[in-house]
């Protein structure tokens, strides 16, 4: 199938206010040193087993890119509430689903990031080249919608992190409007290789639960035995958890964030045009693949240890109501010292600094990628200000949400039921998308990310169909 590549629509903004032409090269990197772009990201298709200097755990983190960053902001605050909320409540039994969750979302990762290298556009576009636009647009509208609730409660998380280290010194509340400000500082000023290192220093800040876990003491026969053999129970509550736990894991926002950020570094490496990124090496293949495995692996790591540290401090001590992350935080200074809070409270700050801007970015690409509109993190504002637009309407939306003092909890749970409803066409379309040949080439999927991503459309279906159920029948 021939592909033809639709030529770039004027930013709408810059055609309503002026008639002047765009700027040669507008669709081009921010302004930065050679020297500094060299290594700030690998080019597209270099082995990440052989680039960079450093060796150990920086050299590591200098190599990796789109797959580490999008398994990383999957752990955000309201990731991490939900994580809290059922090792408290239901302590090990769900610590087997890491192990559960994680072949199914790297495999649904690496194809979004398949697609992208293989066609060189976004997933967005992929998607209505292939399918209805109606459909296509739906989905990317609910997204949206959940996205921006996402993002305000995380900014709350935030800022509740923030009040936690002063000891309520300073009221959440006045943190809000900092935290964002913050982050749109860093997305409209920031050059793009700048913004990439600081979104990979803050990954670090996930090891603080890991860290978190080696202060509860936990049995380890236990712990083993509740990470190998599945705990199952029969309850409205149990299964209301499960889905959360899905829905959190494998969430829609990850497929367009994966594919944009592929896209993008691509462009870094000079592939300005949609005909010089299409295609892929199997070299290039191969060092996508190992960033999405350990990304993915990361992110499951640490929302096991989460529930561990949950599991072991607070539901053995009876701590079962916990409905935040800044609730764990505050409930783990009793039992697991002063240590433990700090490390949880700023453990929250940083993957809320990460996962915000990924919230409002990926609505950006994925309405910019369906109206075929241009722009990119790593365009000037001023050249494409309709994409950075959204970036701040959504921000300002999230620090709306806050002082209108709407319920976080509730306000996540619809963005759970949103997620859950959105991710099961998304995954069939995605999964659709994979599988032809004539999109795809000789990059089809195979028969392994077949099963593993039909497996997880199947799972998330079901997910969504106990979410309807529990929801409205109890």
């Amino acid at each position: 199938m021939t592909v033809i590549e639709e030529p770039p629509t004027r930013d709408p903004v810059l055609r309503t206010l002026t008639d002047e032409i765009e700027p040669e090269g507008a669709e081009t990197l921010k302004e930065l040193p050679a020297a500094e772009s060299e290594v700030a990201t690998p080019a597209a298709g270099e082995s990440a087993l052989s680039f960079g200097q450093r060796k150990g755990l920086l050299g590591l983190l200098q190599l990796l890119g789109p797959g580490l960053i999008t398994g990383a902001s999957d752990d955000d605050p309201s990731g991490i509430g939900t994580y809290s909320q059922v090792g408290s409540q239901f302590g090990y039994g769900f610590l087997w689903t890491a192990l559960f969750t994680f072949p199914l979302m790297a495999a649904v990762q690496e194809l979004c990031g398949r697609i992208a290298l293989q066609t060189g556009v976004g997933l967005g576009v992929s998607l209505r080249r292939k399918f209805p636009t109606w459909l296509v647009g739906s989905c990317i509208l609910a997204l949206l919608v959940a996205n921006t609730i996402n993002v305000g409660a995380d900014l709350g998380a935030v800022a509740a992190g923030g009040s936690l280290l002063t000891h309520g010194a300073i009221g959440t509340i006045w943190l809000v409007v900092p935290a964002a400000l913050l982050i749109l500082g860093l997305q409209l000023f920031a050059t793009y290789a700048v913004i990439f290192r600081t979104f990979k220093w803050l990954t670090l800040v996930l090891f603080a639960y890991v860290m978190t876990a080696f202060f509860a003491h936990p049995n380890a026969l236990t712990v083993l035995r509740a990470t190998v053999v599945p705990h199952v129970e029969v309850s409205t509550g149990f299964v209301t958890a499960l889905v959360a736990v899905l829905g959190t894991t494998i969430s829609p926002y990850l497929f367009f964030w994966q594919a944009a950020s592929e896209v993008d570094e691509q462009k870094a490496a000079g592939r300005t045009s949609e005909a010089a990124r299409r295609g892929v090496k199997l070299s290039e293949l191969k060092a996508a693949r190992l960033d999405i495995m350990i990304g993915m692996f990361f992110s499951n790591v640490v929302m096991y240890f989460i529930i561990l540290t949950s599991a072991a401090v607070l539901h053995v001590h009876g701590k079962t109501s916990i409905q935040t992350a800044d609730q764990a935080a505050a409930a783990l200074a009793p039992f697991a010292g002063p240590f433990a809070f700090v490390l949880f409270a700023v453990g929250l700050i940083g993957t809320g600094l990460l996962a915000i801007p990924i919230l409002s970015g990926s609505a950006a690409y994925a309405l910019k990628e369906f109206f075929h509109l241009p722009g990119s993190l790593a365009s000037k504002p001023r050249y494409r200000p309709t994409f950075y637009l959204i970036i701040v309407l959504a921000t300002l939306v999230g620090v709306a949400l806050n002082f209108l003092h709407i319920d976080p909890i509730r306000a996540l749970f619809l963005t759970a039921v949103i997620n859950g409803l959105v991710a099961p066409p998304l995954l069939l379309l995605i999964v659709l998308l994979g599988s032809d040949r004539r999109v795809m080439r000789d990059h089809v999927s195979g028969p392994l990310s077949r099963t593993l991503t039909w497996s997880a459309t199947a799972v998330m279906s079901v997910a969504a169909v106990a979410l309807i159920i529990t929801t409205f029948y109890g």
